[in-house]
């Protein structure tokens, strides 16, 4: 059940019987304002927003196994002693030169790795598909969440509107019976009876401006803005129209949950596949190209150099650590099948309870109405016979109360069904934005 929604005013006090809720003007906020300026613009969903940009990024940096790394390096060093190699009838040489330069530019390649970094590009795009998919999760909460505010909102201020026109109602039955008192024809009873009722109406007023006053907030919090602005009314709202037995299997196919799951355990597989690879050769190809010196028979000239070649790498013994990585894995996967199957199991309590609240909500409805028309014509019975003096003016106030009473069932009744449509779709895994 929606928050806030169970401040049901049973100890309401009456209200003329041609007391109506006012609606909402024209500038007053709409859901679907709301909710798409929560969606927008919340910083939950902008951080996810900036989780999936990271997640490109995380991309590219997978791909660049498949790019050459390139560097340049240079170097001065004097050393010494020189060795010196004595020829007879050459003379004497340096085998070296005491100021050694060098330049280079390097470049190394991965010609062949098995599948390694094809699979570690696939394991970050699964990555981002996930993303993607928390993304619309945190935007799909969040829409809930405004959802129950908005509609706690609705009820707290038309709960309002009825209280201000019970008190009035009270206040002026307060003035005639003090009149009538004057003339003997009421009691020190009926005026201290209505009284009270005067007293319980103003401290219920004192609770639903707070408690409006508190979700104003919330709301104020979703939106990153001071909201004091009124909400629409908005009760008509369609239910879904969906066969009983295929709801399961459009929620399996449509839930967030269900799709992540999807794929983690996709992504499971491509990590188990990824670890596998470490075990697989690597070649290379490299080339280096640059300027030295210390060549013969002149040391001190610097000349152009290069080494071009192909390496090859291949793993022996690694420890075991790939074998218990691959356990690692292998429990990971099995691991996010479980969770699947729970998140399934949770889906499908939560379609049935979402469904059953709906129904139930319904129903309500059509009770309450019956339930406010019976009390208007008790009502106008009772004025009938307070007309002809047969009741007391506190009979007809009790009267009065349950036509207060009545409206305001039905009120939140319809707010529950509205709220619990919204629920239901979210329990489908139909967008609420």
């Amino acid at each position: 059940m929606f928050p806030c929604l169970i401040l049901l005013t049973a100890n309401i006090a009456g209200q003329d019987n041609r007391n109506h809720i006012v609606a909402a003007s024209d500038d007053s906020l709409s859901l679907n304002y709301i909710i798409e300026e929560v969606v927008k613009n919340h910083p939950t969903v902008l951080s996810a927003e900036e989780a999936l940009k990271n997640a490109d990024t995380q991309i590219e940096l997978a791909k660049t196994g498949y790019y050459p790394q390139i560097n340049m390096a240079g170097s001065y060093t004097n050393i010494g002693p020189v060795i010196h190699l004595t020829i007879p009838d050459y003379g004497t040489f340096k085998l070296y030169p005491n100021n050694n330069y060098s330049a280079e530019l390097n470049l190394n390649q991965v010609v062949y790795d098995f599948g390694r970094t094809k699979q570690n590009v696939e394991f970050e795009k699964e990555s981002k598909n996930i993303g993607e998919q928390a993304l619309e999760q945190v935007r799909q909460k969040m829409s809930l969440a405004a959802v129950s505010n908005f509609y706690t909102i609705v009820f707290l201020q038309e709960a309002i509107k009825i209280n201000d026109e019970n008190l009035a109602t009270l206040s002026s039955h307060l003035k005639y019976v003090e009149t009538m008192k004057e003339t003997g024809a009421a009691t020190d009873y009926q005026i201290l009876s209505t009284k009270v009722k005067i007293s319980g109406a103003v401290s219920l007023k004192v609770d639903l401006l707070t408690a409006l006053d508190i979700q104003q907030a919330y709301m104020s919090a979703l939106l990153g803005r001071d909201v004091k602005a009124a909400v629409k009314e908005e009760l008509n709202v369609l239910a879904p129209v969906r066969e009983s037995d295929s709801l399961l299997s459009f929620a399996f196919h449509n839930r967030n949950e269900i799709i992540i799951n999807q794929l983690r355990a996709s992504q499971a597989e491509i990590k188990y596949q990824l670890i596998k690879t470490l075990n697989n050769p690597t070649i290379d190809f490299y080339a280096t190209g640059g300027f030295k010196n210390g060549y013969i028979p002149n040391l001190e000239e610097v000349k152009a150099n290069y080494a071009v070649g192909l390496g090859i790498s291949v793993p022996i013994f690694d420890a075991l650590r790939t074998k218990y990585h691959l356990v690692q894995a292998r429990t990971n996967i099995n691991t996010i099948n479980f969770e699947a199957e729970t998140t399934k199991r949770n889906i499908s309590s939560e379609v049935r309870e979402a469904e059953d609240y709906m129904k139930s909500a319904l129903q309500k409805v059509s009770q309450f109405n019956l339930q406010l028309q019976e009390a208007l014509q008790a009502y106008s019975l009772a004025e009938t016979s307070f007309r002809a003096g047969v009741i007391t003016n506190l009979e007809l106030l009790d009267s009065n109360t349950s036509v207060s009473q009545s409206r305001l069932l039905l009120l939140k009744a319809k707010i529950d069904y509205a709220a619990s449509i919204y629920r239901f779709k979210a329990a489908l895994g139909e967008k609420l934005y």
